[in-house]
């Protein structure tokens, strides 16, 4: 079974995630079952049918998640040493030189990656080719609406 990398603070997310499933959502479905079934004849109960899919989805969830945290290497950004280079778990700040504007990312498993949150997956091409530079180096990523620009202005491991 192949590893997959996760910083520690998206291993929490899916830790949190799954025990909201099999603490509050678990429980409320198996009552909603129970709730149906007292009504009669479940053949023709639409509730009880939702309720079992919804049970479905539930678990095929927590199946999910646990699958994905027993195969999660965690690596935590914060006791990361790496002098300045960018590597797995790093914040960067950007200089965009293509629209004038900083943009900051922190580079992550694809278990994780929110572009929302500012959450890049270390297979992005942008992740690509940040990682192994430093301070100071400017590197080109080709991206769908063509070719970036971007100056390393601080790397960070928090």
């Amino acid at each position: 079974m192949t590893k997959v990398i996760i910083t520690a603070g998206g291993a929490e997310k899916l830790r949190e995630q799954l025990h909201h499933l099999k603490t509050v959502k678990r429980p409320r479905i198996i009552k909603e079952i129970e709730d149906a079934r007292s009504h009669g004849d479940i053949s023709e109960n639409a509730e009880f049918h939702a309720a079992k899919e919804q049970q479905g989805f539930i678990e095929g969830r927590i199946a999910e998640l646990e699958t994905k945290l027993s195969r999660a290497q965690i690596i935590d950004p914060a006791t990361v040493d790496a002098q300045g280079r960018v590597v797995f778990g790093a914040t960067v700040e950007l200089q965009d030189h293509h629209q004038r504007q900083r943009v900051t990312y922190q580079i992550v498993g694809d278990l994780e990656a929110d572009l929302n949150e500012n959450k890049i997956s270390i297979s992005s091409p942008t992740a690509r080719a940040l990682i192994g530079k430093y301070e100071g180096d400017l590197i080109d990523v080709e991206v769908p609406d063509g070719l970036r620009s971007y100056e390393i202005i601080k790397v960070r491991y928090i």
